[in-house]
């Protein structure tokens, strides 16, 4: 998976390189307009970090047709104007287009040999309950 990401500052990235073997990796895609991605979706990733510590949690921000978002429009959303974890940019959609998303917010599971164990579209209660389950059945 050699899909180029960026980082808020403009780096480039692969996914291959940010995922981590043997460990739970659970992909956050998102969009800075999407409500429930801001409201529920960013705001659950957090607590996630600290019921499952050991995850390696990637937060993909997806731009879609001509948006572009600068790194002051994408950390808006945050109180304090800075994120807790890395955000990375997926400028044309390749990365969410890869994992066939079905829109944003969207979770992928990946077991620790990074196959795709779940896949979740949303951000209310259910889709937070199932993605909770997932990652507490691929505990060590």
């Amino acid at each position: 998976m050699d899909i180029l990401l960026k980082t808020l500052k403009g780096e480039i990235r692969t996914l291959k390189n940010l995922m981590k073997k043997k460990k739970v990796n659970l992909l956050l895609f998102y969009n800075t307009y999407c409500m429930g991605c801001t409201g529920r979706a960013i705001p659950f990733a957090y607590e996630l970090t600290k019921d499952f510590p050991e995850v390696n949690l990637i937060v993909i921000h997806t731009n879609f047709g001509n948006q572009t978002f600068s790194e002051n429009e994408i950390l808006d959303i945050f109180t304090t104007k800075t994120s807790p974890f890395n955000i990375y940019i997926d400028p044309n959609a390749e990365t969410y287009n890869h994992f066939q998303c079905e829109g944003t917010p969207h979770w992928i599971v990946l077991d620790q040999e990074l196959q795709i164990f779940r896949s979740i579209f949303g951000s209310q209660n259910q889709a937070q309950q199932r993605l909770w389950y997932a990652l507490e059945s691929l505990k060590n």
